[in-house]
């Protein structure tokens, strides 16, 4: 096992948080250790001495659990689920689910009792950040829009 330099911690972290943070998003090795500012063979090596798995492991695992959250706390499909959590297979989803979880999405949604979150709030809050602060910034590049014709003069 490799030992890791201390002073390689405080960046292994950062490229940690940054999977954590778009773990939907698409993630590469490159870019996690530009993340990291190291090259992406080194902090592979250290990535996984450190953490005990890969950072592509790391990030499938953390999409898996987040896969697991959503099928559980919502009425979303598989599909809508893959997708949220950054796969663009469902194959491919539905496999590594399958080995992480051991059952298939549907089987584990099947399984899991209580009430569900409709999907449309799940959207709603996951597009929340995309919403601009103050309404007009969106509109900033067409100028002001309104419908109060005080306004329009």
């Amino acid at each position: 096992m490799t030992s890791v330099p201390v002073d390689l911690l405080p960046h292994l972290r950062r490229a940690r948080d940054v999977a954590d943070r778009n773990y939907a998003e698409p993630l590469d090795l490159a870019g996690l250790a530009r993340a990291a500012g190291v090259s992406k063979y080194h902090f592979l090596r250290c990535f996984a001495a450190e953490y005990g798995e890969t950072p592509m492991q790391y990030v499938t695992r953390r999409r898996i659990e987040r896969a697991t959250d959503l099928l559980r706390a919502t009425n979303l499909t598989v599909t809508e689920v893959s997708i949220l959590v950054g796969y663009s297979a469902l194959g491919s989803f539905t496999r590594r689910f399958t080995e992480l979880v051991g059952v298939s999405p549907s089987e584990y949604q099947r399984t899991q009792a209580g009430a569900r979150i409709p999907g449309c709030y799940v959207f709603m809050l996951g597009l929340s950040s995309a919403i601009p602060a103050k309404p007009d910034e969106a509109l900033a590049p067409y100028g002001r829009r309104t419908n109060d014709p005080e306004e329009q003069q």
